[in-house]
């Protein structure tokens, strides 16, 4: 698929929480290897309004029209992607990796989760319910409780007595969608390797020289 906007659209990323946030610019031509950075934004280390998913929002929210943006696991939370996509933003974030209950065993790609009907099938192939969203997160949960008791596939799938239970968080349908596009999509892992490794050395550059701390909150 063509992509002409890459003759004109900036690449983005920014830095962990605690540094400055920067938001490069991908030029074509020789500079595209080098990277030019248009916007900088010092925040405290603390506090989910400075986590680098808010930062990167914050430093996209001027744009006029959408840009691809590139950035690792730290800026691919649900509510950022979710933001970033209504903006009409092409989203190269690096999905978080999913943790198994038990080391080598199933995560929450192992089982069909169907938001909408709210049902939940294991890799066992027992189904049940998917509770409302609750809590201070808006979490839902899904319990197999007894039907993990006698499973052969228990020992790849929950340690815990009770049973195994998921904890299905908002914004699931978008991530799940993003690990399944990273883990598949040919176009879109090209690009992320071309395009995030001079990010990266951006970034090196601004903080070799003691740049990691500033006394000085705000935007340059």
């Amino acid at each position: 698929m063509q992509r002409p906007e890459r003759e004109h659209t900036p690449g983005r990323d920014q830095l962990p929480a605690g540094l400055p946030h920067i938001r490069p610019d991908r030029l074509p031509g020789p500079l595209t290897e080098t990277g030019l950075c248009t916007a900088v934004a010092l925040t405290p280390g603390a506090g989910p309004e400075h986590h680098e998913a808010a930062v990167g929002q914050d430093l996209l929210a001027d744009e006029d029209t959408p840009v691809d943006a590139f950035g690792d696991t730290a800026y691919s939370t649900g509510d950022a992607r979710q933001a970033l996509h209504e903006a009409g933003h092409r989203l190269f974030l690096k999905p978080a990796p999913l943790r198994p209950a038990v080391p080598g065993g199933y995560t929450l790609d192992d089982f069909t989760i169907d938001t909408t009907t709210a049902t939940v099938t294991c890799p066992a192939g027992h189904t049940v319910a998917l509770s409302v969203p609750g809590g201070q997160h808006h979490q839902r949960k899904a319990s197999f409780g007894d039907l993990c008791t006698g499973c052969p596939l228990r020992e790849r799938c929950t340690k815990a007595e009770a049973g195994r239970i998921l904890t299905i968080r908002p914004h699931y349908d978008r991530l799940a969608a993003a690990r399944h596009q990273a883990a598949t999509d040919p176009g879109w892992q090209a690009d992320y390797r071309r395009w995030r490794p001079p990010v990266e050395r951006a970034v090196a550059w601004l903080v070799h020289h003691g740049n990691r701390r500033r006394q000085t909150v705000g935007d340059i």
